[in-house]
């Protein structure tokens, strides 16, 4: 028996510490991140039936619709986030850790900036928002809705800066600690929310501070334990501050800016248009679907984030032989993934009572649609991680601004002029999603051979 134990070990062993140092390393944040990401599901999977028993199906319908409308606001960093992620790994790969500080100091300051400035706006305009029309709600919810708003947006506008400690945890190849963090707050949540569902009470805004207040405690703590350890070189200081640096991170961030964009009308405006073509209530079963065929995209994610950074280092170094068998091996895993959400699909009815109960009907159509979409997903993101790790985004650009204009147009004309309701919105992402699944390949392979000339090289 303890040769057999030894044996085992030894093969542990082998797995993790074979191969290229980039790829030990991912491994052990996926090992990771598997676990602790795996228990963040968990968590969000029982928050989503406990928080429709403390609301109802309607008012969650709500609540999803109006953050995903301040979650827009998370995109008004101009990309910056990403840009830091990028020079980050591109400076440590260089071992220039002078201009890390610097980068890190001036993205610090710059965000900042912008939080204030946007916070001060949504303040003022917030007073005369119709929160009851834009969200097509009664309207006796408004002053609720004001009041969630609020507290929604000043927790996205904080998290703006707050988030950073996270960006240069992954930009470092830790996206494991980056998820332990988030991990704490959604367990946090889950007892606040697992709290108020104890009480008599049924408040929108009560939610709101319940979500809301512990991922930014969270972060706080981290920002002050890796600053005072790991990363107190890199301190962000006002003396640091270059905005010629500045140049660099807002041109690369721009870029991700208008990428982000791209992605956020293509999967994060849905909520929003069901809620005006037929009604809040019509969210709750759209989600219930995302979400369930979500889990694996985000699984598919803890495999596939350490490898942002590492194409950046092994880009930077030239070592396109590492690139070319890292990618082939994602494409394989992949593969594997959409078959596992072909049995999703396959046992979703009796997925959907367990999670759920009886009350909310997931229509077949829904789910089949809504799997073929993030099949599509999952296949785009390993050539997006790609282009994005060594900064070669202007194809991707056009896409993008390509899937802004087209996206939820279709999605009205899908849904209410050839009347496939609910269903002709997540149709109309899967249409505007198909040209990223010829240009992104394409370019992949014209930059590892190459051969990529004019637009395709940046």
């Amino acid at each position: 028996m303890k040769i057999e134990n030894s044996s085992i070990l030894n093969k542990v062993h082998s797995f993790f510490n074979k191969g290229h140092e980039r790829t030990r390393l991912a491994k052990k944040n996926i090992f990771a991140s598997v676990f602790i990401k795996g228990t963040n599901i968990l968590i969000g999977l029982l928050l989503v039936p406990l928080t429709i028993n403390y609301l109802d199906d309607a008012r969650y319908g709500i609540w999803l619709t109006l953050t995903s409308i301040v979650a827009w606001f998370g995109f008004f960093d101009i990309g910056l986030g990403n840009g830091l992620r990028n020079k980050f790994a591109e400076a440590k790969a260089k071992k220039e850790f002078d201009k890390i500080k610097v980068y890190v100091s001036t993205t610090y300051t710059i965000l900042s900036v912008i939080m204030i400035v946007f916070f001060g706006i949504f303040v003022i305009v917030n007073t005369w928002l119709p929160w009851d029309k834009i969200l097509n709600v009664p309207a006796d919810l408004n002053d609720d809705l004001k009041i969630l708003s609020l507290v929604v947006f000043a927790s996205f506008s904080l998290s703006f800066v707050l988030n950073l400690i996270t960006t240069m945890l992954v930009a470092d190849q830790r996206p494991a600690i980056r998820d332990l963090t988030n991990l704490i707050g959604k367990i946090l949540i889950l007892i606040l929310i697992f709290g108020l569902v104890n009480t008599q009470t049924s408040s929108l805004v009560l939610l709101g501070i319940a979500y809301t207040t512990p991922s930014l405690l969270v972060l706080i703590l981290t920002s002050f334990y890796f600053f005072s350890k790991d990363y107190r070189p890199y301190i962000p200081s006002i003396k640091h501050v270059d905005l010629s640096y500045a140049k660099e991170l807002i041109s690369l961030g721009f870029r991700f800016f208008v990428l982000q964009i791209g992605a956020l009308v293509l999967h994060a405006t849905d909520n929003i248009i069901i809620s005006q073509l037929f009604s809040p209530k019509e969210v709750t079963p759209y989600y219930i679907s995302y979400k369930y065929f979500g889990v694996l995209i985000f699984f598919f994610t803890v495999v596939i984030t350490p490898f942002w950074s590492s194409m950046t280092d092994a880009y930077t170094k030239g070592d396109t032989v590492w690139i070319k068998k890292t990618i082939n091996t994602l494409l394989k895993v992949g593969l594997f993934f959409m078959a596992l959400m072909f049995i999703q699909l396959l046992i979703s009815d009796k997925a959907y009572k367990f999670w759920v109960g009886e009350d909310i009907t997931i229509p077949w159509s829904l789910s089949i649609t809504m799997m073929l979409v993030f099949m599509m997903r999952l296949f785009n993101t390993i050539f997006t991680y790609f282009l994005n790790g060594v900064g070669k985004t202007y194809v991707s650009i056009f896409s993008a601004v390509f899937n802004i204009f087209l996206n939820i147009p279709l999605s009205i004309f899908f849904a209410k002029y050839l009347n496939f309701g609910v269903v002709g919105v997540i149709m109309a992402t899967g249409v505007t999603a198909t040209i990223n699944l010829v240009v992104r390949p394409i370019q992949y392979h014209k930059i590892i051979n190459k051969k990529a000339k004019g637009i395709w090289n940046k």
